[in-house]
């Protein structure tokens, strides 16, 4: 089904459903010992979703969900998750070194970074994502008696309205740097709403405050790769056509538009990623999904 401006979705549909995803390749590779995350596994199996879930506990093999060389399929998305996932979890330690103490995980889905990484003490770490996503995971985390390592302060709005004043109200300090992170978001934003997410970070953002993001790059025919890999996945339960849940149109380069708002952007692409962590790399034809894909870590040296 084709994207709307306005369109809704919960944990199991939609593009809310590839939060499902990323937590059911977060567990999986945990259990690779690719990653830790302990938390993946229970949230993917209380959303419900039995593909997801029998991906998450190891269930499924990749020859069973994965056409033989295809560009993508659920192996090769758990091998880009756990390069993201570690590359993230650097950039916050590295911020938190750096003396930042406040963290704002913008589409927060079932991340659960606030209750498994070291934060540095004095840590407050905002989560914003819609009202019932947020309502879901906070009873999922209280139900396996979990304990945050940071103050967590849900912000529960749609990215669609007005966030920003719904993260002043949850006590966000504009005068204190902060690390972001938009991880798996930019890609399924409208060109015009990525540049103006962009802007309210910006706005928000004290010097010094750090950005990370996965930047999708169109790439033609990828998503037709995604959807030959959906088609697959629907002959196992899960009904999810990935390639219709972005929007079309041009894109501002995010890296560059940063640096014209005054951030200091580094780029690394995904095979490069990919490679550090010792793991198969994405193929770069011109139909391989996520071919151009990089990751972009930004410092803000102009205050706003």
């Amino acid at each position: 089904m084709t994207r709307t401006d306005n369109d809704s979705w919960d944990l199991a549909t939609s593009v809310g459903a590839t939060a499902t995803m990323v937590a059911a390749g977060r567990a999986r590779a945990t259990r690779d010992a690719l990653i830790d995350d302990p938390f993946a596994e229970p949230l993917v199996r209380a959303v419900g979703v039995d593909f997801m879930t029998r991906w998450a506990a190891g269930e499924l093999d990749s020859a069973d969900v994965d056409e033989p060389g295809a560009p993508w399929g659920m192996q090769r998305m758990t091998d880009m998750l756990a390069a993201r996932t570690r590359y993230i979890d650097a950039f916050f330690a590295e911020a938190g070194a750096a003396g930042i103490r406040q963290v704002v995980i913008l589409a927060s889905g079932l991340d659960a970074r606030a209750y498994r990484l070291p934060w540095p003490a004095g840590t407050t770490v905002y989560e914003i994502d819609q009202p019932a996503v947020i309502e879901f995971k906070t009873a999922t985390i209280a139900e396996l008696g979990a304990q945050p390592t940071a103050e967590v302060r849900p912000v529960p709005v749609d990215l669609r309205h007005d966030w920003p004043s719904a993260l002043r109200a949850a006590g966000f300090d504009t005068a204190a740097p902060t690390a972001w992170a938009a991880e798996g978001l930019l890609g399924f934003l409208p060109p015009e709403a990525q540049d103006r997410l962009l802007d309210d970070v910006t706005a928000l953002s004290a010097g010094g405050s750090r950005l990370v993001a996965e930047v999708f790059v169109n790439s033609g025919a990828g998503g037709d790769a995604l959807n030959a890999a959906s088609q697959k996945w629907r002959e196992n339960g899960l009904d999810i056509a990935l390639g219709d849940l972005g929007f079309p149109g041009e894109r501002n380069d995010v890296a560059s538009y940063l640096e014209r708002h005054g951030w200091r952007p580094t780029r690394t692409p995904l095979n490069q990623l990919l490679a550090d962590n010792g793991l198969p790399l994405q193929r770069t034809d011109p139909g391989a999904p996520f071919a151009r894909n990089y990751y972009c870590t930004a410092e803000l040296h102009t205050a706003r």
